[in-house]
């Protein structure tokens, strides 16, 4: 995992390993669910802390249950909001390897922030119905930890080199600045092997060397191989004729998570009506997400209305939920502030 400093003076190269450790080929625990379990965790953490102190009207046992109920929503509405947004094929796609359907494969990655947040939203309803706790008051409360999760969630795109973002202007591309990234499986996207790498060709096996799809697998794999003799040699020979493009997965943790976080806080210094903060959520969330969307590469097969991306035109949907709950906000009763627990008054804790 580890990249060359002279390579990174240039530009990232992408070689991170998806696994956090093999159990043996292909099997064991993946950076991508380590993410999701870690957003969880805080998110429940901080539930029990607001629940504690009185800012929420949730029990801690309500507030467990709630999160158990709230990660059966994120992975099932993500996962699904994937597969019909972006690859409906895999509603009809099955295999002779576990799990066997396509829709249930989420160990390769495959999840929908929006699909995610509409899953949450079904959940908090449901949950409030049947605890007959204010919708919005819950709603509230999970809108306000959602975005650990989204952060991780960012982070794991970036470990498993997935959501690339677009390319940098033709301009920087010659001497690409450090904070780009650059992916081996890029190669697969050329019409033929790049000059550059033929002297790679001494380095391969036999079998691979002549084939020139398989030399291009025996490539891509050396560069993600950091332990292999051949690591740095094929990562310093393939980085020049790599594209250089912008990191919008850590855009986007950036935006979907502390950025995010701090407008609800603000949102919630001294006591809202409930609903004002999910509709700073589900507004700032809409916002955020279009403006980094014009750093990300549009995905491949999947509709566009003029400029805009399946991911911008949800975006601007969310936008308007968040108006929408602002409106619905005005008629609900006020929930504690995080600093204030009056408007103005600082609490006996300052």
């Amino acid at each position: 995992m580890t990249v060359p400093p002279s390579i990174l003076a240039d530009a990232i190269v992408h070689t991170l390993d998806p696994f956090v450790f093999e159990i043996s080929s292909g099997v064991g625990p993946r950076w991508y669910g380590a993410a999701y379990l870690t957003g969880f965790v805080v998110g429940w953490i901080v539930l029990r802390l607001l629940a504690k102190s009185g800012r929420i009207p949730l029990s801690l046992q309500q507030v467990g249950d709630l999160v158990t109920l709230v990660f059966a929503g994120v992975m099932i509405g993500g996962r699904l909001g994937h597969v019909l947004f972006y690859e409906p094929h895999m509603l009809v796609e099955f295999s002779g390897d576990f799990p066997f359907w396509s829709l249930l494969a989420i160990h390769k990655g495959g999840m929908s922030s929006h699909g995610g947040v509409i899953g949450v939203a079904l959940t908090i309803i449901l949950f409030a119905r049947q605890q007959r706790i204010p919708i919005l008051a819950v709603g509230d409360a999970v809108a306000f930890v959602v975005p650990w999760g989204l952060m991780f969630g960012r982070l794991a795109n970036w470990v498993n080199g997935e959501l690339w973002g677009r390319a940098l202007p033709q301009e920087l591309q010659a001497s690409a600045p450090w904070w780009s990234v650059k992916y081996p499986k890029e190669l697969v996207l050329f019409e033929k092997v790049p000059a550059a790498l033929e002297p790679l060709r001494d380095l391969a096996p036999a079998a691979d060397r002549m084939n020139d799809p398989r030399f291009i697998d025996w490539v891509i794999a050396a560069a993600y191989e950091p332990s292999g003799a051949v690591h740095a040699q094929v990562v310093k020979t393939i980085e020049p004729v790599l594209t250089a493009y912008y990191p919008s997965q850590f855009f986007q943790a950036l935006a979907e998570g502390p950025a995010l976080l701090l407008l609800m806080a603000l949102a919630w210094l001294s006591p809202r009506k409930a609903g004002v903060v999910s509709a700073v959520f589900f507004a700032g969330y809409g916002v955020l997400r279009y403006t980094t969307e014009q750093f990300r590469e549009p995905d491949l097969g999947v509709a566009m209305l003029g400029g805009l991306t399946l991911p911008m035109m949800l975006s601007l949907l969310m936008i308007a939920a968040g108006v929408l709950l602002f409106v619905l906000s005005r008629r609900s009763q006020p929930i504690g502030g995080l600093v204030w627990t009056t408007p103005g008054a600082p609490t006996k804790n300052g």
